[in-house]
Protein backbone atom coordinates (compact mmCIF):
# COMPACT_ATOMS: atom_id res chain seq x y z
CA UNK A 1 0.00 0.00 0.00
CA UNK A 2 1.42 3.37 -1.03
CA UNK A 3 0.91 6.37 1.24
CA UNK A 4 1.26 9.92 0.01
CA UNK A 5 3.66 12.18 1.86
CA UNK A 6 2.29 14.98 4.04
CA UNK A 7 2.06 18.20 2.03
CA UNK A 8 3.00 21.55 3.61
CA UNK A 9 0.23 24.12 3.69
CA UNK A 10 1.30 27.67 2.81
CA UNK A 11 0.19 30.42 5.16
CA UNK A 12 0.81 34.17 5.50
CA UNK A 13 4.23 33.65 7.09
CA UNK A 14 5.64 31.08 4.65
CA UNK A 15 3.84 31.76 1.34
CA UNK A 16 6.85 33.71 -0.01
CA UNK A 17 9.09 30.70 0.67
CA UNK A 18 6.81 28.31 -1.25
CA UNK A 19 6.25 30.84 -4.06
CA UNK A 20 10.03 31.10 -4.40
CA UNK A 21 10.42 27.33 -4.57
CA UNK A 22 7.88 27.16 -7.41
CA UNK A 23 10.04 29.74 -9.21
CA UNK A 24 13.16 27.68 -8.43
CA UNK A 25 14.49 30.24 -5.93
CA UNK A 26 15.38 29.45 -2.34
CA UNK A 27 14.12 32.41 -0.31
CA UNK A 28 14.41 33.31 3.36
CA UNK A 29 12.94 36.14 5.39
CA UNK A 30 15.02 39.24 6.08
CA UNK A 31 13.94 41.64 8.83
CA UNK A 32 13.57 45.14 7.40
CA UNK A 33 14.22 46.65 10.85
CA UNK A 34 17.51 45.02 11.86
CA UNK A 35 18.54 43.09 8.72
CA UNK A 36 18.48 39.70 10.47
CA UNK A 37 18.00 36.73 8.15
CA UNK A 38 15.80 33.88 9.34
CA UNK A 39 14.42 30.47 8.46
CA UNK A 40 12.02 28.81 9.01
CA UNK A 41 9.60 31.62 8.17
CA UNK A 42 7.82 33.15 11.15
CA UNK A 43 5.85 36.26 11.98
CA UNK A 44 8.41 38.00 14.19
CA UNK A 45 12.14 38.62 14.06
CA UNK A 46 13.86 36.65 16.86
CA UNK A 47 16.56 39.37 17.12
CA UNK A 48 14.53 42.60 17.41
CA UNK A 49 10.87 41.44 17.60
CA UNK A 50 9.87 43.39 14.48
CA UNK A 51 7.04 41.99 12.38
CA UNK A 52 8.32 43.72 9.23
CA UNK A 53 10.19 41.56 6.73
CA UNK A 54 10.97 41.00 3.06
CA UNK A 55 11.81 37.88 1.08
CA UNK A 56 15.46 37.50 0.13
CA UNK A 57 16.69 35.17 -2.61
CA UNK A 58 19.62 33.10 -1.36
CA UNK A 59 22.54 31.68 -3.31
CA UNK A 60 21.06 28.21 -2.73
CA UNK A 61 24.44 27.02 -1.49
CA UNK A 62 25.48 25.86 1.94
CA UNK A 63 27.23 23.30 4.11
CA UNK A 64 25.91 20.14 5.72
CA UNK A 65 25.75 20.98 9.43
CA UNK A 66 24.25 17.65 10.55
CA UNK A 67 22.54 14.61 9.06
CA UNK A 68 21.02 11.25 9.84
CA UNK A 69 20.06 8.21 7.80
CA UNK A 70 16.48 7.11 8.55
CA UNK A 71 16.05 3.34 8.40
CA UNK A 72 12.80 2.90 10.31
CA UNK A 73 10.43 2.52 11.81
CA UNK A 74 9.08 5.71 10.31
CA UNK A 75 5.75 7.13 9.21
CA UNK A 76 4.04 4.87 6.65
CA UNK A 77 4.29 7.60 3.98
CA UNK A 78 8.09 7.51 4.22
CA UNK A 79 8.68 3.78 4.83
CA UNK A 80 9.14 2.85 1.16
CA UNK A 81 11.79 5.59 0.88
CA UNK A 82 13.88 4.13 3.71
CA UNK A 83 16.72 4.28 4.09
CA UNK A 84 16.80 8.00 3.32
CA UNK A 85 18.77 10.95 4.59
CA UNK A 86 17.62 14.00 6.50
CA UNK A 87 20.11 16.87 6.55
CA UNK A 88 20.44 20.20 8.27
CA UNK A 89 22.07 22.63 5.84
CA UNK A 90 23.64 25.87 7.02
CA UNK A 91 22.99 28.24 4.15
CA UNK A 92 25.81 30.59 3.14
CA UNK A 93 23.52 33.44 4.22
CA UNK A 94 23.36 32.07 7.79
CA UNK A 95 20.06 30.32 8.48
CA UNK A 96 19.59 26.57 8.66
CA UNK A 97 17.16 24.48 6.60
CA UNK A 98 16.12 20.84 7.00
CA UNK A 99 15.92 18.88 3.76
CA UNK A 100 17.34 15.85 1.91
CA UNK A 101 20.38 15.34 -0.30
CA UNK A 102 19.44 13.65 -3.56
CA UNK A 103 21.55 11.59 -5.97
CA UNK A 104 23.84 10.63 -3.10
CA UNK A 105 24.77 7.36 -1.42
CA UNK A 106 24.44 7.53 2.38
CA UNK A 107 28.15 6.79 2.72
CA UNK A 108 28.99 9.95 0.72
CA UNK A 109 27.38 12.33 3.24
CA UNK A 110 29.80 14.25 5.45
CA UNK A 111 29.43 17.08 7.91
CA UNK A 112 31.00 20.10 6.24
CA UNK A 113 30.26 18.91 2.70
CA UNK A 114 29.19 21.65 0.32
CA UNK A 115 25.71 21.42 -1.20
CA UNK A 116 23.52 23.37 -3.60
CA UNK A 117 19.76 23.53 -3.90
CA UNK A 118 17.77 21.68 -6.51
CA UNK A 119 14.00 21.52 -6.74
CA UNK A 120 11.47 18.72 -7.02
CA UNK A 121 7.98 19.46 -8.31
CA UNK A 122 5.59 17.40 -6.18
CA UNK A 123 2.44 18.91 -7.70
CA UNK A 124 1.35 22.02 -9.62
CA UNK A 125 1.16 23.89 -6.32
CA UNK A 126 4.15 22.44 -4.45
CA UNK A 127 7.85 22.39 -5.28
CA UNK A 128 10.25 21.12 -2.61
CA UNK A 129 13.79 22.41 -2.10
CA UNK A 130 16.28 19.54 -1.96
CA UNK A 131 20.07 19.58 -2.11
CA UNK A 132 22.84 17.81 -3.99
CA UNK A 133 26.54 17.58 -3.21
CA UNK A 134 28.80 20.10 -4.92
CA UNK A 135 31.80 18.37 -6.50
CA UNK A 136 35.15 19.26 -4.89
Amino acid sequence: MSHSIPIPVPNFDNAGFWDGCRQRELRVQRCTSCGGVRHPPRPMCPQCNSVEFEWMKTSGRGTIYSFTIVHGPTLPAFQERAPHNVVVVELDEGPYIVSNVVECAPSALRIGARVEVTFSEVSESLTLPLFRLVPD
